[in-house]
């Protein structure tokens, strides 16, 4: 495994930011010849940074059985949004950094080779990329996601979170009706664009009946493969298994290969 600190410049953000990148090793390099590789773009949560999902979990470990490379990327808590007070977070992750990384990294530049996954926020982030850029990717997984952040206002009466909302989204009327809400996203694509679908989230999460709204209104429009475990909570345990399932369940070819 070739796994890189990717530190740069981001026009989109006005900052100096950082995304771990895993590769294959060079023979699996040479060997492909120059051919690009299939990419996932991993998001992470609300408390986390670019660095989590490799210490959190066996990711690397999981993708040596695929010829693929993986994206992780520094989104702070942006819920992965232009914010109302606050940096272009989704102009970063949906535009500038996969073209950075595609210039930089013999990364896929088709539709095909493009995938995205996240938990929690991340997950939230890796839906809304599916809906509102599905011409871009051809899979997307949500983990333990805020599928229905809409009523995220409502979720909690803490003044600090409403406060962080706001810095993010503006108030909660411009959440409900700007590109922040999922279900707009959701309700205007044809399901004949999307890109395939995965959802999964545990029966004890907190996020669990949200995810049950989402999955009851556009699970049938867009066959969303969605798993419930019984149990199982907002924990990195989970997210660990879940990942390998999302790779196993991903159009990818098993390499074969023990780099």
């Amino acid at each position: 495994m070739i796994w890189s600190d990717f530190h740069f410049y981001s026009q989109a953000l006005g900052i100096q930011t950082a995304a771990y990148v895993l590769l294959p090793e060079d023979e699996v390099l040479r060997k492909r010849g120059g051919k690009p590789l299939p990419t996932l773009y991993l998001l992470h949560g609300l408390s986390d940074d670019h660095t989590s999902w490799l210490r959190n979990t066996r990711i690397a470990k999981y993708a040596v059985d695929y010829e693929l490379a993986i994206v992780m990327p520094a989104a702070n808590r942006s819920f992965y949004t232009d914010m109302a007070h606050g940096a272009k977070y989704w102009t970063f992750v949906s535009e500038e950094l996969p073209g950075l990384m595609e210039r930089c990294f013999p990364l896929a530049t088709t539709r095909a080779g493009r995938f995205a996954a996240g938990l929690s926020m991340g997950g939230y982030g890796a839906m809304k990329l599916g809906l509102q850029k599905p011409g871009r990717y051809a899979a997307v997984a949500a983990l333990s996601a805020p599928l229905m952040l809409q009523e995220a206002f409502r979720f909690d009466s803490d003044p600090a979170w409403h406060h962080e909302l706001e810095g993010v989204f503006g108030d909660e009327a411009s959440l409900r009706a700007g590109e922040g809400n999922l279900s707009l996203s959701a309700e205007a694509l044809p399901p004949e664009l999307a890109p395939r679908m995965y959802a999964a989230c545990g029966t004890d999460d907190f996020l669990f009946e949200a995810n049950e709204a989402f999955m009851k209104r556009f699970g049938p429009k867009f066959a969303i493969r969605y798993v419930t475990t019984p149990g199982a909570a907002h924990t990195w345990d989970y997210w660990d298994v879940q990942i390998r399932e999302v790779l196993r369940w991903l159009p990818l070819e098993p390499s074969g290969a023990k780099w």
